[in-house]
């Protein structure tokens, strides 16, 4: 049984995977830098989304995943 539409897509990041996140200039210029994956979200629509924190941070940011990369 074939499931429509589903196109087979997955995340490109995993949980506990260190990214580099590159923030908009309009939402929070300086907070670009290295995070860790920490929950992998549902797509927008366009983009799967995650949840990712940064070490020197007490809260969580949610990142498009166009907005990361492997760090490295």
């Amino acid at each position: 049984m074939a499931l429509i539409g589903s196109g087979l897509q997955t995340h490109k990041f995993h949980v506990g995977q260190t990214v580099f996140y590159t923030s908009s200039p309009i939402t929070r210029p300086g907070a670009s830098g290295s995070y860790k994956v920490v929950r992998l979200l549902p797509s927008d629509g366009d983009d799967y989304q995650y949840r990712i924190k940064h070490a020197g941070e007490a809260f969580e940011r949610v990142a498009k995943e166009s907005q990361l990369e492997v760090e490295g």
